[in-house]
């Protein structure tokens, strides 16, 4: 009878402790929680920390933030791509990348989610790269300290003496040089640190300094029961549009011990009127990503040409701007005769490109000039 008890009550202790371990990461996974599953390819998820928002108006200095909105430009900009076999790619994005935002115009990729939110921080991104994004992540600079101190800790390699005081920004910085294992605060300062040579450049190899480090903590069999802290540190402190699929997806890309590996945009300091910024070297973009993040059975980074032959006007427009916004890098518009037909589609992969259009069938009609697929559209186009 005694046995018996003693068993029920070690049970009940585990199961306590158990509890308590998942606790932190309940609000994750009462939002998301699915069975880890190998996707059909690679996930591409754009991470971006958000700055800080002040309230300049509040009586007492130095300014308290404000609460968080996720509308402040993006201090931190990487573009993840995650395989099902726990391959992890990460392109840094620099924040002062010049570039072309979809419905604002040209500036810097850090102002994109001011402008237009996520969404134009999204198109932005893949614009540049040519690399369809899934989803978004914007996460506040309190991310970056509560996942730090969740995991125990983060382990690396600084490189120089860090020393730079902010007292609007609350920031401080003093790190020797070193191997160490950095706190929450100490590796908020390690990252957000630029007021060197290398300044966003510099900021950047540390970034994914960091992420590998990380990356190689939560490989580790002995911190298997941090996961659940550091799950819910992030999850307090982020916005994003990812579906329970796409976190299922990510679970079983995990659980096969993520291999991180890191890149950066190539290119150099330059200057549009008085403002710095970083020209892309676009050729040598091109050839990084055709190399390292190119999937080829992605029918998104395809050459689409889309012809209104027998639609409503306007309606290959809706289908560019639609296919764009479903993370298609490559569309444009086609103008040949108008003339009785319904909707077809053309090229190896047209099947796969009218799952997304949505109607049509699929011919072997001549491609449009420099198109792998060229989508027609007829009569049985939805009228707007």
């Amino acid at each position: 009878m005694l046995v018996g008890v003693r068993r029920i009550v070690w049970v009940l202790v585990a199961a306590a402790g158990l509890a308590a371990v998942v606790a932190p990461a309940a609000p994750f996974l009462s939002r998301y929680a699915a069975v880890p599953r190998a996707a059909d390819g690679p996930l591409t998820v754009l991470l971006a920390g958000v700055d800080v928002d002040y309230d300049d108006s509040a009586a007492v200095w130095p300014w308290p933030a404000k609460a968080e909105s996720y509308t402040t430009r993006t201090d931190t900009i990487m573009l993840t791509q995650v395989w099902p076999d726990g391959r992890v790619n990460v392109l840094g994005v620099q924040r002062d990348s010049w570039v072309n935002m979809p419905g604002y115009g040209w500036g810097k990729v850090n102002g994109a989610n001011v402008h237009g939110g996520p969404e134009m921080l999204m198109r932005a991104v893949q614009d540049l790269t040519g690399v369809p994004v899934d989803a978004y992540a914007l996460v506040s600079l309190n991310a970056i300290p509560a996942l730090t101190d969740a995991a125990g800790g983060v382990t690396v390699d600084v490189g120089q003496a860090m020393k730079y005081d902010d007292n609007a920004g609350k920031l401080h910085i003093d790190l020797k040089p070193g191997r160490q294992r950095l706190d929450g605060e100490q590796a908020a300062g390690f990252l957000r640190f630029r007021h060197d040579n290398l300044g966003d450049i510099g900021r950047i190899a540390r970034q994914q300094q960091f992420v590998s480090a990380l990356g190689a903590q939560v490989r580790n069999p002995l911190n298997v029961w941090r996961l659940p802290m550091m799950v819910g540190a992030v999850d307090r402190n982020m916005k994003t549009n990812l579906t329970r699929a796409q976190v299922a997806a990510l679970t079983g890309a995990a659980l096969g011990g993520p291999q991180v590996r890191t890149f950066s945009v190539p290119g150099d300091f330059g200057y549009r009127g008085a403002a710095s910024v970083w020209e892309v070297d676009r050729a040598a973009l091109n050839a990084l990503v055709g190399k390292e993040f190119r999937d080829p059975d992605d029918v998104r980074a395809l050459g689409v040409a889309v012809v209104n032959t027998d639609a409503p006007d306007g309606s290959a427009g809706r289908l560019k701007a639609r296919l764009e916004g479903l993370g298609y890098s490559n569309v444009w518009i086609v103008s040949e005769p108008r003339g009785p037909a319904r909707t077809t589609a053309s090229g190896a992969a047209a099947a796969r490109v009218l799952r997304d259009v949505g109607f049509g069938t699929v011919t072997d009609q001549p491609l449009a000039a420099g198109a792998d697929v060229t989508v027609r559209l007829g009569s049985d186009t939805p009228a707007p």
